[in-house]
């Protein structure tokens, strides 16, 4: 189911541009920079075939700072987060990050001509968490739902999860984290995530 659900990222994910501005809406952040990044892909040789650096930091530099990582490895851990101590729930979100850039890298080589339509959002001026809907246009597919739950940070609006086609995908780890904790801990969780980054570093460089 991960590998289902990251794969529909490779388009999705391109909304969260660097030049957004803080009081950007958080539609209007997702609308305004999505051809930004398209083009910008489509304009670069080695974004286009997939040179796994390059995306990387595409992703780190205009992507993944538009994600709330401790927020997302709390969902993601579950009930589990509050026997953390704050030395585990650093680690925890430290190699959760880690994975998620190789999973958003990995989606991001998937790219082949998808569009985004961002549908528009009804935000009151007290809303501090709204969910942003867009649709994937794959060329010969069907379209794609993603939805970007989100919230608003001193630091502008931030997605905490991804629904796709309506499964999120954060807490769509929880079940085998939860498996992970019962049987080795949260130690045992944060030694399972490093060692499972450390072996696609490893992948990555042969």
């Amino acid at each position: 189911m991960i590998k289902k659900l990251s794969a529909h990222l490779a388009t999705g994910l391109l909304a969260f541009s660097m030049a957004a501005a803080a009081q950007d809406a958080p539609d209007e952040l997702v609308r305004r920079n999505t051809q930004d990044v398209l083009a910008a892909i489509k304009a670069d040789k080695d974004l286009a075939a997939g040179n796994q650096k390059k995306i990387e930091k595409l992703a780190e530099e205009k992507i993944l700072p538009y994600f709330n990582f401790p927020r997302m490895t709390q969902l993601a851990v579950g009930r589990n987060w509050r026997d953390a101590s704050d030395a585990q729930k650093k680690a925890l979100t430290d190699e959760f990050r880690t994975l998620l850039v190789r999973t958003y890298s990995t989606s991001l080589t998937q790219f082949r001509n998808q569009t985004i339509d961002v549908k528009p959002l009804k935000l009151a001026p007290a809303d501090t968490e709204v969910v942003v809907k867009t649709l994937i246009n794959q060329p010969g597919g069907q379209p794609v739902p993603i939805d970007y739950s989100m919230e608003k940070t001193a630091n502008g609006w931030k997605a905490y999860d991804v629904l796709i086609d309506g499964v999120s995908l954060v807490t769509n780890y929880r079940s085998s984290f939860n498996t992970e904790i019962q049987k080795s801990g949260i130690d045992g969780l944060v030694k399972s995530l490093s060692e499972r980054n450390a072996r696609n570093a490893a992948k990555a460089g042969s």
